[in-house]
């Protein structure tokens, strides 16, 4: 018999956690877009907005050199058309978006509002209080895009993320989300929905975060689609047992993040701290089968069933344990139960560099 634990309800994080904004991604290819001052500051936001293919129309009775500049040399992407005079609430027809860089706080108030009037969606720079949207500090690997927000309240502190995130996404990563783009409609054609798909796009993905893609690399994954395709009764199933050391998820590493993030159902442990659970897709499923010591427990044996079963599935697993994976965890007893069935399965460990467990000389 299996048993399948449910955590407290009250202890269980929601699946969403409260949003204070939310984030979206506009399409403003061939679109207008506004632009109300002729500052710096402005002229940034009608680059920003250009560079997405808008048609970016600028009033201003006045541009500060920068913008006069910008103007002058054009967009690769998008285009601007510049009207010498101040705005009105005329100039709102047909626009998607609209910015504003305002002098005075009355004059914030009455372009939001005639935006807002107008039903498009608005941002007066440095006037949190008459923004419908915020622009996010903004990591371009495009066409991925990673867009970082403090709904205004910290700016800087929003761009200490963004610096974060860019070291973390190398610039070859432009490509292969540029590849992945073209190579959509091949796997959509060559491969069924579900295992099928996945498989082929997760060896897509172990490829992103390493070298650029070379000129053969399209030729590479079409003949792996065609491989996957013609193996329609094989699952691409496999387990991975992760770490999650002493239960902060800052000290996790990118490997085992990386994992969360790509499982399909993860078996944790009762000490995993919901803080490393927040961490996995959300489409992922999460079952308990942690062993408690006075309570219903899972049995060793009934957890190497189920990751067999999933595995032959089709399902990605992770097995995540408190701790270090190979350290009281029965990993070796897991592994050879899987090896036995021909599952694939790796191991992601804790850093004994950063794990205060690991270090103390019981876990050594």
């Amino acid at each position: 018999m299996t048993t399948v634990l449910d955590r407290d309800r009250s202890k269980t994080p929601a699946r969403m956690a409260p949003l204070a904004v939310l984030p979206v991604f506009f399409k403003l290819d061939g679109r207008k877009a506004v632009v109300a001052g002729g500052s710096d500051a402005a002229a940034w936001k009608a680059e920003l907005l250009a560079a997405t293919g808008a048609e970016v129309h600028v009033y201003a009775e006045e541009l500060e050199p920068a913008f006069s500049a910008l103007l002058a040399a054009g967009s690769a992407a998008g285009a601007f058309v510049y009207h010498r005079r101040d705005w009105d609430d005329d100039i709102f027809s047909g626009a998607a978006i609209a910015v504003a860089d305002a002098e005075t706080d009355d004059e914030a108030a009455a372009f939001f509002e005639a935006a807002d009037a107008a039903g498009v969606p608005v941002n007066v720079i440095d006037k949190p209080a008459d923004c419908g949207f915020q622009f996010g500090s903004i990591v371009n690997r495009s066409p991925a895009v990673v867009a970082v927000s403090t709904d205004g309240a910290a700016p800087i502190l929003g761009q200490a993320i963004r610096r974060r995130i860019e070291t973390l996404l190398p610039p070859a990563l432009a490509g292969w989300a540029a590849l992945a783009r073209d190579l959509r409609a091949v796997a959509v054609d060559k491969l069924a929905a579900g295992p099928q798909r996945r498989a082929f796009w997760e060896r897509l993905v172990d490829r992103a975060f390493g070298a650029a893609p070379d000129i053969g690399a399209a030729e590479t994954l079409i003949r792996e689609a065609k491989s996957i395709a013609a193996n329609v009764n094989v699952t691409h199933g496999r387990v991975t047992l992760v770490g999650a050391g002493p239960g902060d998820a800052e000290l996790l590493t990118l490997k085992a993040v990386r994992a969360l993030q790509a499982a399909d159902v993860i078996l944790f442990d009762d000490l995993v701290s919901d803080d490393v659970l927040e961490l996995a897709r959300r489409e992922a499923k999460r079952m308990l089968v942690g062993k408690r010591g006075g309570r219903e427990s899972c049995r060793q044996e009934d957890i190497n069933a189920m990751m067999v079963s999933l595995a032959k599935a089709g399902k990605h697993v992770v097995r995540l344990k408190g701790g270090d994976p190979m350290v009281f965890g029965r990993a070796g007893e897991e592994i050879a139960q899987l090896q036995g069935e021909g599952i694939p399965v790796s191991v992601c460990r804790a850093s004994p560099r950063r794990s205060p467990w690991l270090r103390h000389s019981a876990y050594r």
